[in-house]
């Protein structure tokens, strides 16, 4: 897979597919503008050379067809332009292949940037639509791929696209690249004692990147409404608790594996508990045999945060992916939280996964003392399981 740096895209017409599916509130401001910041490099090192740079970005799920302002990329290119702190503005286009943004494109001088607006507004992007992506592809010379977060998705602008490029005209973007290197240089030698932590709410969105990891780490902590499968597989009784019965005896075979590989399988030993699912309800911090019948763990207990902190202590290299509990609540985020303290203090090389993950190590305030937070929570577990990602594959 060639990078960047490799292609001689000196005033060329440049095509980067990015990754702004950035968070915003419900006034429609951006709350966390980690994606955008991640692509200036790219950006800054095509503009340095020259290059009219066309940036391209899904945000959300519209309607395929339908164009809604909620859905726009407005305020992208709005923090792109403070971002980037370039005296022209970011140019916007108010379609993507129609008639504003071919005639923006065609007006394009050196160093200037256009962001086309949502690809998704387009039925033809989820559709992995050949003529979609010629569209696309006739906008540049030079295609980079710069969206780790989307690339294990067989879309028009990660995959189609890709067939109107030569060898010499496609790469990965350096964010890609930095994000590639990560994972497959950890899983494949790491540092020992390697310690992966999993949790979020099932076991079945993980279930092959845990099987895959157990040949490869010494321990693993499990954390979220996932533990409570493997929790009643032992035979507890785990109430109102998220389980999924049709996978107790796939979380058996998991912990026999780990006990036959010599890999240390750690669990919630108390969690945070309440009689239904909400901020205001009591709750009770209670050992994992004590949950009343018909209350559910939302979290887990500060004895679990205490041992998975001993379990960390020896670690030299650490890889986490998923929330230890419903962290979008304050009640129950507590242990995700400790978690993400406990990860950022070791002295273990330590990668996060994206998504609900980096969340939570932005809102703890540790994002800056991991060693590599991770744009893509999706992509990063299909790297983890070992799944080929069409993004990759197509820049082959």
């Amino acid at each position: 897979m060639k990078t960047l740096k490799d292609l001689n895209i000196d005033g060329k017409r440049v095509f980067i597919r990015c990754d702004f599916n950035v968070p915003k509130d419900e006034f429609g401001n951006i709350t966390d503008d980690r994606r955008i910041r991640s692509a200036l490099q790219t950006i800054r090192y095509c503009i340095d050379r020259d290059c009219k740079i066309i940036l391209a970005s899904h945000y959300e799920r519209p309607e395929p067809g339908k164009y809604e302002d909620k859905y726009s990329l407005v305020p992208v290119a709005k923090r792109l332009h403070t971002l980037l702190k370039i005296k022209r503005d970011i140019s916007m286009a108010q379609d993507v292949v129609g008639e504003d943004a071919k005639a923006k494109a065609a007006s394009m001088e050196a160093g200037d940037v256009l962001l086309l607006e949502n690809l998704r507004y387009e039925v033809g992007e989820t559709e992995n639509d050949p003529v979609f992506a010629e569209q696309l592809a006739d906008f540049a010379d030079i295609y980079i791929n710069d969206a780790f977060g989307a690339c294990h998705r067989k879309h028009a602008s990660i995959d189609a696209i890709t067939k109107f490029f030569d060898a010499d005209h496609k790469a990965a973007g350096f964010l890609m690249s930095k994000e590639v290197n990560f994972f497959t240089k950890v899983l494949e030698n790491p540092v020992r004692p390697f310690v992966a932590v999993v949790g979020g709410s099932k076991v079945s969105g993980k279930l092959q990147a845990l099987t895959n990891l157990l040949n490869k780490v010494d321990k693993v902590i499990i954390g979220g409404g996932m533990a409570f499968t493997f929790l009643k597989a032992l035979g507890y009784e785990v109430g109102n608790s998220m389980v999924e019965d049709d996978l107790l005896d796939e979380a058996k075979d998991i912990m026999t594996k780990a006990k036959e590989l010599g890999v240390k399988f750690y669990l919630p030993v108390d969690v945070v508990a309440a009689a239904e699912f909400s901020e205001n309800t009591t709750v009770k911090f209670l050992p994992i045999q004590e949950i009343p019948v018909g209350w559910m763990g939302l979290d887990i207990g500060p004895a679990s945060s205490r041992l998975f902190r001993e379990a960390l202590n020896d670690a030299q290299t650490i890889i986490w992916n998923g929330p230890m509990g419903v962290y979008e609540m304050d009640r129950y985020s507590k242990g995700s939280l400790a978690m993400s303290n406990n990860i950022a203090q070791t002295h273990a090389t330590t990668i996060v996964g994206g998504g609900d993950t980096a969340d939570v190590t932005q809102r703890a305030g540790d994002a800056e003392e991991m060693t590599f937070v991770s744009t893509g929570g999706g992509a990063s577990l299909k790297l983890i399981e070992g799944i080929a990602l069409p993004g990759l594959e197509a820049l082959k």
